[in-house]
């Protein structure tokens, strides 16, 4: 509906449309309860106009208004606009100029020539859009953790009901939290399987059954991945889910290791000649291999067996370490809610501090702000802070690092807030001299705190821009500048590899949501997961820290 609403030039509506359909699409509980309960409009970014759509979809599978729009326009939107730079206004001009209306019509268009000769292209575009189409087609098959996760859950939920059930877990790669999967494995201990078995495949969101065993069935679900479920004996379980959890090269690894202790691994346990020597647990199967227990995150065949191997495996950060958020929105630029509202959620899940970082200056966009409602905004969070007790406000701001390197707000305006963090959010072009310069410059910058996703890739849309990363660690480090994880499931920017490098050379990290609502609270598990498959340890993040020592590293 946004985006169908601003290719017709219609304002505001596309903004509050797309505002509402991000918060919905990671809502813990699912839309048609919310609407059973009469609460639709409780939800941010929801308006009565917003909820009678969500009621007329919901009670008959359609909305009227979107069926009229889409008519105007028949386009693949959801294909077309994962192609980095091509907006909905750009994609009717290609509609109503070139009839393209998907991937392919795009692609032989930009092929021939044609998109260069449109007012408002050109030939870098044609040549640009050709790049991400192939971008996008590396991608396919593939689905964010951070929006699939939650039916995922559901799923182990309703079967964790099943009285059958002695023992479930998530396998696979969502097990080892990566940040796109191709499917989800489910393992679950039982003596009875058939029951399992028959209240798996009709659940409801099935659409295909490629497969149904006495042991192992396989479905398709409505939002098109695949979801395979195993089913062993208790004894096993534990051999089992350290087999269907760890990437395949892990495997290949421990197995190898098994073979030079003449021991045989597989999913039913680790065997010496036919007895059984290891099952139930994965840490049995570990310690009886002479290693220590790897964390599923790191099995990747990435040197965590030699780390094992010699006692030298980090003690990852937990999952409940992080003491406040350092990276957050409000309704003063483009997030939904108020300061005092987010506040008052970030202190109920047991922050003691929240950073707010609205949007600024030349970021026109998302709401910026300029220097005087900055400082506005700053004596509207003291008096917050006067109001609120466990949970301390910081005022600051997400600041536009400009192509020269310097920031869109003043340095004088800068040192009077508490905590400024600066991001690349425009000009993705450049070479990679220049970017790396761009960036160099703004940590050099005595109020910046944090450099907010540092390499700027979008998961599926859009690769990072060039930057020489050993030149970027060198300066945080010199600099005391931290590197972000943005816990946004599109962006987890530094990935996994970066993360673990910039460790290594010494650099702090900084772990937060990018909050634009309460909801995307729930994103820090991804972040905090990125850090995991990087080998973070909690002294290497910085807001692992209270607010007073956190606060000292600068």
């Amino acid at each position: 509906m946004a985006f169908l609403l601003e290719m017709e030039d219609v304002q505001f509506k596309p903004k509050a449309y797309q505002k509402a359909a991000q918060t919905i699409a990671v809502l813990a509980t699912d839309i048609e309860k919310i609407y059973q309960e009469n609460k639709l409009e409780q939800i941010p970014g929801v308006g009565e106009g917003i909820a009678k759509k969500i009621e007329e979809f919901i009670k008959t599978g359609k909305i009227k208004e979107y069926e009229k729009l889409k008519k105007q326009c028949p386009v693949d939107l959801e294909n077309l606009t994962a192609i980095e730079g091509l907006g909905p206004k750009m994609i009717k001009i290609l509609f109503k100029k070139l009839g393209i209306k998907n991937l392919n019509d795009l692609e032989k268009k930009a092929q021939t020539g044609k998109i260069r000769n449109l007012d408002g292209f050109g030939e870098k575009t044609e040549q640009n859009i050709l790049k991400g189409i192939e971008f996008v087609r590396k991608s396919k098959g593939r689905f964010l953790l951070g929006f699939i996760l939650p039916v995922i859950k559901e799923i182990e939920n309703k079967l964790n009901k099943l009285k059958e059930v002695e023992q479930i877990s998530l396998a696979g790669s969502v097990r080892r939290k990566k940040e796109t999967i191709g499917d989800a494995d489910i393992l679950i201990a039982s003596t009875e399987p058939k029951k399992i078995m028959d209240y798996f495949v009709k659940m409801p969101g099935v659409i295909k059954i490629w497969g149904k065993g006495k042991t192992k069935s396989s479905i398709r679900l409505s939002e098109g991945f695949d979801v395979d479920l195993r089913v062993v004996e208790k004894k096993s379980f534990g051999s089992a889910l350290q087999y269907f959890t760890g990437s395949r090269e892990h495997n290949i690894l421990l197995r190898r290791i098994a073979i030079e202790k003449k021991y045989k691994l597989n999913e039913y346990g680790l065997f010496q000649g036919k007895k059984c020597i290891a099952s139930k647990t994965e840490k049995d199967i570990y310690k009886k291999l002479e290693l220590d227990y790897i964390e599923p995150e790191l099995r990747e065949a990435n040197g965590e067996i030699e780390a094992a191997k010699n006692k030298k495996l980090p003690k990852l950060i937990g999952y409940n370490e992080i003491q406040g958020d350092l990276h957050c929105h409000t309704d003063w630029s483009d997030g939904k809610e108020s300061i005092l509202t987010i506040a008052k959620a970030a202190q109920k899940i047991g922050r003691q501090y929240l950073a707010i970082t609205d949007h600024t200056g030349s970021l026109k966009i998302a709401g910026g702000l300029d220097a005087k409602k900055l400082l506005r905004q700053k004596k509207e969070i003291e008096k917050i802070n006067c109001k609120l007790k466990g949970i301390k406000i910081l005022s600051g701001a997400e600041v536009n690092i400009k192509s020269n390197g310097t920031l869109d707000i003043n340095d004088q305006t800068l040192s009077k807030l508490d905590f400024v963090i600066a991001g690349v959010h425009s000009h993705f072009k450049m070479s990679k001299d220049e970017m790396t310069e761009r960036i160099l410059r703004a940590m050099r910058n005595k109020n910046v705190k944090v450099i907010a996703h540092p390499t700027g890739r979008i998961i599926q849309k859009r690769e990072g821009y060039l930057l020489d990363l050993e030149k970027i660690f060198q300066e945080a480090v010199k600099t005391k500048t931290a590197l972000e994880i943005n816990s946004w499931p599109q962006r987890l920017d530094l990935n996994d590899e970066n993360a673990r490098k910039a460790i290594s050379a010494g650099v702090k990290l900084s772990i937060s949501t990018d909050a634009h609502s309460i909801p995307h609270f729930d994103f820090l598990k991804f972040g905090i997961a990125q850090a995991r498959r990087g080998w973070a340890e909690r002294k290497d993040v910085i807001n692992c820290l209270s607010l007073e020592k956190m606060m000292k590293k600068f």
